[in-house]
């Protein structure tokens, strides 16, 4: 681009400029990026990722209260253009997630076709989505003192208070109240399970990288899921899985743990059997615990006039259960595992 078109983009006045984010929490450098679209803009449209999902040590706020630090940060004059959407993820679905960022954005301009923008800074690949959207100009704003959410949030799990320097007031609020609540109290105790969990690697020469199986059980409609007993996630829903001993395949692995969790009443051959698919889950922030990488197989067990096989709960499912698929719910599942599951599915 020339020295001329960059100075005319730079002065380009938009009706709406879209800033995306999870905001967890909002801080100083997501205010300066907001700060300027306000002036480069009429409207400024804040989609808040990672709606739609249970609290966690990594998205331990919720859509309202990212919207509360946001607009609390702002003049009732200012807070008025600022217009908050939540934005589910879509893990392992681009196209899926662009749709969602579209329909976010539709919902307040009426029209993909006005004159829109996107703002924000590339910091690293999660900020790709910069260059996703060809038909949106892009407006890049420098790193605002290299400010990241993720030591703020980190150290305020583990009891911290953040500081005026690094979040407005509107964002310490959030937290001081958020801060007296039974659920931060068991994000609180969660994060020092992890602290105490990834101190037992402090001395490897490297960080380590961890394998799991996970079992997609389908029957009649119905997936097999259990109920976490233990830190981390627990009482949330998940695939039965775990770990890979270190003499076994991935899908012995998957067998095991399905067995030792939901005591599943299907022979093994069958099991075997009935595998579909199998695919490879390598998010890097799939997991608390650090960097987990997960081989998941999809079973497709045949329809059955007797009905669903039995389950029971063991080892480190509390429970184990059939769930309708048509009830499945983001917001009680453990880490990327409802992605997982729409993934192999294809919900």
């Amino acid at each position: 681009m020339s020295e001329a078109a960059e100075q005319i983009l730079e002065n380009t006045h938009y009706r709406y400029l879209v800033f995306i984010g999870r905001f967890q929490p909002f801080h100083c450098g997501h205010k300066a990026v907001i700060d300027e679209a306000l002036k480069r803009a009429d409207n400024v449209i804040m989609l808040i990722g990672s709606a739609n999902l249970p609290r966690s040590l990594r998205n331990p706020f919720s859509v309202a209260e990212r919207a509360a630090m946001i607009k609390g940060a702002y003049s009732a004059a200012e807070a008025a253009r600022i217009h908050c959407v939540g934005l589910d993820d879509a893990l392992y679905n681009d196209t899926r997630w662009l749709q969602y960022v579209q329909a976010g954005v539709k919902s307040v301009t009426g029209d993909l076709q006005a004159d829109i923008g996107l703002i924000g800074h590339s910091k690293d690949s999660s900020s790709y989505y910069l260059s996703l959207f060809p038909n949106w100009a892009s407006v890049s704003v420098p790193n605002y003192h290299n400010l990241s959410a993720t030591p703020i949030r980190d150290s305020y799990l583990m009891g911290a208070t953040p500081t005026p320097e690094r979040t407005p007031e509107s964002t310490r609020k959030v937290l001081n109240d958020f801060k007296k609540t039974d659920e931060y109290r068991n994000l609180h105790e969660e994060a020092d399970f992890i602290d105490k969990y990834k101190r037992q690697w402090e001395s490897a020469p490297y960080p380590p990288t961890f394998m799991t199986a996970d079992a997609l059980i389908v029957q009649s409609g119905h997936i097999l899921l259990v109920e976490r007993r233990s830190m981390p996630g627990r009482g949330l829903w998940a695939l039965p899985g775990g770990f890979l001993n270190p003499k076994e395949t991935l899908f012995d692995a998957c067998i095991r743990e399905l067995r030792e969790e939901t005591r599943l009443k299907v022979p093994e051959p069958v099991l075997r059997g009935s595998c579909h698919s199998q695919h490879t889950f390598d998010d890097p922030y799939r997991s608390a615990r650090g960097r987990t990488i997960t081989q998941a197989f999809y079973f497709q067990l045949k329809n059955d006039p007797k009905g669903l096989p039995k389950v029971k709960g063991g080892d480190d499912a509390a429970t184990a259960f059939w769930l309708p698929l048509a009830e499945l719910d983001a917001t009680m599942m453990f880490e990327d595992h409802y992605a997982i599951i729409t993934k192999m599915v294809g919900l």
